[in-house]
């Protein structure tokens, strides 16, 4: 058997590692080089600037509203006792469900690369991520549109710290992550062209003051990407005050100056809903 120097087979050694090692393994569970191609228009430092992690925003106390769109009424067991629209107003899911958030069996239960392919995002556009939670949908985006940038908002400092470790884990440069606010988003006005909501707007303590601010910060002709449970099937396996029916969504989002585009049901248990800023 021919003899191989010690030198070559270092060398070899050490190469199969670096490639090992510059192989990242993506939230879809994919293999693929991340950031090799990731040539956008370089406005880091800018989102840098409009976003912040000030955990101190967690003992905000949102001002008396000057509308009367709230009520008080039953608190149920899944719910905060509030009113809006004639819905109660669902308690949130805090950072301890992670684990669910990220389960294996959320593609095929929910068919996420389904809703992903239906998001459309030009280059250089901005998408933001409200109630980001563990960034599921916020990374995948961003790998997805290398040439666009994702803000991903949340009101829960460990969610926030969680996808930062996921963006540097992956090596993902176009994630801003954000700590907003239950009443307001915290992004300039006419700085994002999309924003998207999955399963987390009929959580939101103060719908209208949050969807007021989602459009002031979207630029004209901007997008809502909406995905609710389905009230109207009871097939779907999820608690009541966590579904949304079409005419329910069409409603709150009209009141803050929405207009609904359509409705794509093509997913297992979710509406896809658009609304548009005229």
């Amino acid at each position: 058997m021919k003899k191989f120097p010690l030198i070559v087979i270092l060398l070899a050694i050490s190469g199969f590692t670096y490639w090992a090692f510059t192989q990242k393994d993506s939230p879809s569970g994919d293999i693929r080089e991340i950031g090799t191609e990731n040539d956008i228009e370089d406005n880091s430092e800018y989102w840098k600037s409009v976003t912040t992690a000030d955990q101190t925003l967690v003992d905000y106390q949102p001002p008396h509203p000057e509308h009367d769109f709230y009520s008080d009424g039953l608190k149920t067991r899944d719910g905060i006792g509030k009113y809006y629209q004639g819905r109660e107003i669902a308690d949130v899911m805090g950072h301890p469900a992670i684990n669910w958030l990220e389960r294996r069996e959320r593609e095929q239960e929910e068919a996420p690369k389904k809703a992903l392919d239906l998001i459309k995002l030009a280059p250089g556009e901005v998408l933001a991520d409200i109630g980001a939670g563990s960034g599921y949908y916020s990374l995948r985006i961003a790998m997805n549109h290398l040439k666009s940038r994702v803000v991903s908002v949340d009101i829960q400092p460990e969610m926030i710290d969680f996808l930062k470790g996921r963006t540097e884990q992956l090596d993902i440069n176009n994630v801003s992550p954000h700590l907003g606010k239950i009443d307001d988003i915290g992004l300039p006005e006419q700085s994002i062209n999309a924003a998207l909501m999955v399963d987390a707007y009929h959580e939101f303590s103060h719908p209208y003051e949050m969807m007021t601010s989602i459009a002031s910060a979207l630029k004209p002709g901007g997008r809502v990407y909406l995905l609710e449970y389905r009230e109207e099937d009871p097939d779907v396996p999820i608690k009541p005050l966590h579904k949304m029916s079409q005419q329910q969504a069409k409603k709150e989002m009209a009141l803050a100056g929405l207009v609904w585009d359509e409705t794509i049901d093509d997913l297992p248990w979710q509406h896809f809903m658009i609304f548009r800023k005229p």
